[in-house]
């Protein structure tokens, strides 16, 4: 009799994450990655002129005097996602009622209050000008009384917004591009090839340039441009990809029962050809940041009084005399978020292709 084996397959991502996991870089730069992201996430309750919770007396016009707890930081970092904000505040009171002004109203000895660890806004300007780093502002102030600290930390919102919306406009295009192309081959693939070609030819930098002289230099536009324009790496590997797998046995079985072209395409090919294709994307991320940034710093990209790592750099450089505080924690930051998304491909490069798959380990 023969008995069954207990022991389940290792499918191919939770084999690629174990690797992953044998690098050290690899993992210190995906930590680094993730307090990015939850500082962008929880940017509101960082930095904010307004508590993270609060107890105020509170008199309403024609109405009875309140004595009740608020949370406007948790109520403004849940107003970033309009599909979750808008229920949240209609069912938990607390969220909705402060409708006035926190300094304003805020008595100390009567009301309490936590505030976040850096208690200033980005567009917050005081008579603290031009400062350098202190026990009050940790990494200074600008021309205007704005704290840095504050416009970094906002400003990392806008670069991981950036960078993983533009990637993900820019990985549609690609994968469903590429993969048209690898498995339906002839003149399909001859049109998908030479308009790849043709986006090669141009430099992206000088393009989006060209194409933000047409268009007002908002955020929205910047990430649809760089994501309209990165595609074409993402849109290659597929494709490489997807001619492999399209003469593979599982290809040859679905078609035999009777699957249609594109439910193969999408279902059975994409799938398995997103490997190669998340490399290129973490790479992207890092292009797109760089991107962003050196628009910023030209003045094309994210505008004033919105914080940006480029225009912090800018507004550093502009003034280099009275403020040098601002240029190195801008710059730290470009620095070392675009080094670790690298890090982070080529991490994944080393345990995903074959090829290279001993290094790294």
């Amino acid at each position: 009799m023969i008995e069954k084996g207990n022991e389940k397959s290792t499918g191919f991502w939770r084999t690629a994450w174990k690797r992953y996991r044998r690098s050290r870089m690899g993992m210190l730069a995906l930590a680094f990655l993730g307090l990015l992201a939850a500082i962008a996430f929880f940017a509101p309750m960082i930095a904010n002129d307004e508590p993270i919770v609060c107890r105020i007396e509170y008199t309403r016009a024609n109405g009875p005097t309140t004595n009740e707890l608020y949370f406007p930081g948790v109520k403004e970092t849940l107003r970033q996602f309009p599909w979750i904000g808008p229920a949240l505040f209609s069912a938990a009171p607390p969220f909705s009622r402060m409708d006035f002004k926190f300094k304003k109203h805020f008595k100390p000895g009567r009301d309490w209050a936590i505030m976040p660890p850096v208690p200033f806004s980005p567009l917050e300007t005081s008579g603290d000008r031009i400062q350098g780093y202190s026990g009050r502002h940790w990494l200074g102030t600008d021309e205007l009384g704005r704290d840095v600290m504050a416009r970094l930390i906002y400003g990392t919102q806008v670069s991981m917004r950036v960078g993983f919306i533009s990637m993900g406009i820019a990985a549609l295009i690609g994968l469903c591009l590429g993969a048209i192309a690898g498995y339906f081959g002839g003149w399909v693939d001859m049109i998908i090839s030479r308009v790849i070609e043709i986006f090669m030819c141009f430099p992206v930098f000088f393009l989006i340039l060209a194409v933000l002289a047409w268009f007002p230099p908002r955020i929205e536009n910047i990430m649809i441009i760089i994501g309209l324009t990165r595609w074409v790496g993402i849109a290659r590997l597929t494709r490489g990809e997807v001619l492999r797998l399209r003469e593979l046995e599982y290809t040859a079985a679905a078609r035999a029962l009777g699957a249609g072209p594109f439910r193969i395409v999408f279902r059975h090919l994409l799938p398995n050809a997103l490997a190669p294709a998340l490399v290129s994307i973490t790479f992207g991320i890092a292009g797109a940041i760089l991107v962003e940034s050196g628009l910023s710093w030209l003045g094309f990209g994210v505008q004033a009084p919105n914080p940006s790592w480029g225009n912090i750099l800018r507004d550093g450089y502009s003034l280099m005399a009275t403020t040098p505080h601002m240029i190195p924690p801008a710059c730290a930051a470009i620095f070392f978020a675009v080094l670790c998304f690298n890090l982070v491909g080529d991490t994944l490069r080393d345990v995903i292709d074959p090829r290279t798959r001993g290094r790294g380990t």
